[in-house]
């Protein structure tokens, strides 16, 4: 049997007008009653910008209701889908890989850290600054010709004010500040998650002992240094089991796991509920 994804990958050049262009940067009004049945994933990041809105955006298994004033922050390959209400009113700025990745020596931080905050309620004030850039940035792209230099360094801009406010709502992001080894870690993790699954391996790499990353992380996060590489391989497993034809054993050796039932072992002691049945309830 040939497999296949279930569901695809939507591309930015999905998104374009003008199917000839190979433009890396997206802009979109979006207006009114809009639903999204099936969970799909991107290749690109969005940033959707709500002024009006209600409903539910249900991003990697996470429900998260939709309001006025938010924005919300879809990185590629996570899992999505909404179901938005009449009244909402928002712009989506779509960003390809390529270009939001040079963005980040001045986000600073590992963009999976921000995986975790993909909701952002925002004041009045800072909504109208970033609406006002958003606006900006429109009408720069309906020039022509088009100044890129120019649209990338405004959308450069919206990221950086999206990431001052992620900074400044969540503690957990500033305690990276101080500590770039657990800021290491996490990008060591998403390196390596599919092959190493001990703590061991990640100090090593870090030239600490195994020990002193596990207090650190409960010092400075709460939980143990190995419950973030097991939450790392159930959130991939979850996406593998939801998004493609693979086979459950397939699945289990794509995840570094040497047999089923190891690896149905540790998913139900993650989720609750076996591989089988997690894919036969979605």
């Amino acid at each position: 049997m040939v497999k296949k994804e279930i569901f695809t990958t939507l591309e930015l050049k999905d998104f374009q007008l003008d199917s000839s262009s190979d433009y890396s940067l997206l802009y979109h009004g979006s207006h009114g009653k809009n639903k999204i049945e099936k969970a799909h994933k991107h290749d690109f990041f969005l940033l959707f910008l709500i002024e009006k809105g209600s409903g539910v955006h249900n991003i990697d298994f996470v429900d998260h209701p939709v309001s006025d004033f938010q924005i919300h922050i879809l990185f590629p390959d996570q899992l999505h889908k909404w179901e938005l209400g009449e009244e909402t009113c928002g712009y989506q700025l779509m960003i390809s890989k390529r270009i939001f990745e040079t963005f980040s020596t001045s986000m600073q931080f590992s963009f999976l850290l921000y995986q975790g905050y993909p909701v952002i309620q925002l004041s009045q004030p800072l909504f109208h600054d970033l609406l006002f850039e958003y606006e900006s940035l429109k009408r720069e792209l309906a020039l022509l010709p088009v100044y890129w230099d120019i649209v990338y360094s405004k959308s450069k801009l919206i990221t950086q004010l999206v990431n001052r406010e992620v900074e400044r709502k969540f503690e957990a992001i500033s305690l990276y500040r101080t500590n770039p080894i657990l800021l290491r870690y996490h990008a060591l993790i998403d390196y390596h998650f599919k092959e190493e699954k001990t703590v061991t391996f990640y100090a090593s790499k870090l030239n600490i002992s195994a020990n002193y990353l596990n207090i650190l992380c409960k010092n400075n996060l709460q939980v143990t240094a190995l419950y973030l590489i097991q939450t790392r391989t159930t959130l991939e497993a979850k996406r593998l089991l939801h998004n493609t034809w693979k086979s459950i054993k397939e699945i289990t050796f794509e995840l570094g796991f040497k047999d089923i039932a190891y690896f149905s072992n540790f998913f139900k002691g993650q989720t609750g509920v076996s591989p089988r049945q997690f894919r036969e309830h979605l």
